[in-house]
């Protein structure tokens, strides 16, 4: 495998890990947005009230986007391994 091979996959491989983390990561952000304005706003500062909720959307957005997710790794190991 040439350097410029490497360099490439290596690339191509973060980008994917990035795209793949995307959608989990974008939800517990909103999530942690929204419960932290709802904290200030009440008073509450209880750090498990913050976490619960995000912890349920980021894994139900994992097993929604799971399909995809698995197709985007065979696709990438495929074009990484199996290529010549």
């Amino acid at each position: 495998m040439a350097s410029f091979d490497l360099v490439s996959l290596v690339r191509h491989s973060l980008m994917e890990g990035g795209l793949l983390l995307a959608p989990a990561l974008l939800a517990g952000l909103s999530v942690a947005l929204v419960v932290g304005v709802l904290q200030s706003a009440t008073g509450i500062h209880e750090p498990l009230i913050g976490m619960v909720p995000r912890l349920v959307v980021m894994v139900a957005v994992m097993f929604i986007t799971g399909g995809w997710m698995i197709e985007r790794f065979v696709s990438l190991f495929q074009a990484s391994v199996l290529s010549p």
